[in-house]
């Protein structure tokens, strides 16, 4: 019991506004996690969803290779998650 309550908690956490996707996420946990994420990532030219190195990068690893202000990726990543969640709670 008390296992459940300590995951609800830490999945609660994930899914405040804001804070949905972060730098130090791994990109290919971003788009499973949030798919519609997806566009973003093609926006800001980050075409490196299936690559190796979206394998064990992280968001903040990738713009910095790719030369992509990695805050307001995070900010544009964040909106279309958000957007997301929202959609997924009315579906339910």
């Amino acid at each position: 019991m008390a296992e459940s309550k300590r995951t609800a908690r830490k999945s609660d956490k994930s899914e405040k506004p804001g804070n949905l996707v972060t730098k130090d996420m791994p990109i290919t946990d971003i788009v499973m996690k949030y798919p519609e994420t997806f566009e973003v990532f093609m926006k800001y030219g980050m075409h490196c969803i299936g690559c190796a190195a979206a394998h064990f990068e992280n968001l903040e690893q990738g713009c910095l290779a790719h030369g992509i202000d990695a805050d307001k990726m995070v900010k544009d990543l964040n909106a279309a998650a958000e957007k997301a969640v929202k959609q997924r709670k009315q579906d339910e």
